[in-house]
Parts: structure tokens; C-alpha cells; sequence
């Protein structure tokens, strides 16, 4: 007979728990490719062609990949503290998130707009966005939360990761994808 769950278990603690990995290996294989699906939406919202739109698009499945990954790491998700931080760590990437918002606006320059739109601003955003989905899971793998979380001491791991999504972009995504889930320590 299954059990009805009590008044005071709220449908977001039931979700997190049907979704959370029983094992740190599992977490970890769970949240890379977590991380790889939302590299891939973030290069696609990339293609909108409206100035702004893109960059709205990509901050918020940034978001939401970082919810989804403290459900599978049991970390409790605040939206609001949730945003500042990917703001406050795509700040530490200042060069690339930099060319995010020049590539933005560089799509309401006719004829270099199409150069933006379908080159510059795609591997832009994926790139950022993995780099920030693998330092995130850096940080709840060694039992971090939102609310210790210091986007300084990551400067160097995103970095890294940034540049091991180029060289995987470079090498043509799908060969690249089961060498690239390994990652670095900060």
C-alpha cells in the first residue's frame, strides 16, 4: 500500500527527491550532462535575432540549470540568490561575457548581424554557460550551497572550463562531449 504523502511535504521536496542520485558518481554523470544539454539550449538561444531577447534567454535557462542542479545535489534554490550569482560569476568571465552583450548588440547592425547572430554570440553563450554549470557542480560536490558560494575563488576553474568547451567545439561537439565530462579542481 503507498503512502500518501503528508500535508507538510510540499511537491517541490517531492520532486527533488525522485530526481536526487543515490550515489556521488551518479550526481556527478547526472549533472555533466545536465550541464552539456544546457550548454547546447544556451548556443541555440544564441541564434535569436533580437538584440536583448538572446541575452535574456541564455540567463534564464542559466537559472534554470542551476535549479535543476541543486535538486540532483539536494542544495536548496533560492531564484533570486540563484541569479545573483551566476551574475556575479559571469562578472569574473568579464571578456567573454562582455562579448555576449557586444554580440547582442551587434544584431541590430545590419549585414555584421548576421555574423553575431549565427557565429559569435551561439559559442559565446554555450561556452559561458558550461563554464558555469561545471563550477557550480565543483562547488555542491564539495558540499558547497548558494549561500557560500564566492564566484572569485572560481575565476580560474571557469577559465578552464571555458577553454576545454572551445577546443570540444572546435573538435566538432559530439566527439568531444565523452572526453570533455571530466573536470578540474579550482
Amino acid at each position: 500500500m503507498a503512502q500518501k504523502p503528508s500535508a507538510t511535504e510540499s511537491p517541490a521536496a517531492e520532486e527533488t527527491a525522485a530526481t536526487t542520485p543515490s550515489s556521488a558518481d551518479d550526481r556527478h554523470e547526472q549533472g555533466s550532462k545536465l550541464v552539456d544539454r544546457f550548454a547546447i539550449w544556451s548556443g541555440v538561444a544564441g541564434l535569436i535575432p533580437l538584440p536583448v531577447v538572446d541575452v535574456l534567454c541564455v540567463g534564464g535557462l542559466q537559472v534554470q540549470m542551476l535549479r535543476r542542479l541543486s535538486q540532483i545535489y539536494g542544495v536548496e534554490f533560492s531564484q533570486n540568490r540563484g541569479k545573483a550569482l551566476i551574475a556575479a560569476l559571469a562578472g569574473t568571465m568579464i571578456p567573454a561575457t562582455s562579448g555576449i552583450g557586444a554580440a547582442s548588440a551587434m544584431k541590430a547592425i545590419p549585414i555584421v548581424n548576421v555574423l553575431a547572430a549565427g557565429f559569435v554570440m551561439p559559442v559565446l553563450s554555450a561556452g559561458a554557460t558550461f563554464a558555469i554549470g561545471k563550477a557550480f557542480i565543483q562547488h555542491f560536490e564539495s558540499g558547497g550551497t548558494l549561500l557560500d558560494f564566492n564566484p572569485p575563488d572560481y575565476r580560474e576553474f571557469v577559465k578552464a572550463q571555458k577553454e576545454m568547451w572551445e577546443s570540444r567545439s572546435k573538435r566538432g561537439g559530439s566527439s568531444g562531449a565523452t572526453t570533455g565530462a571530466a573536470t578540474t579542481t579550482p
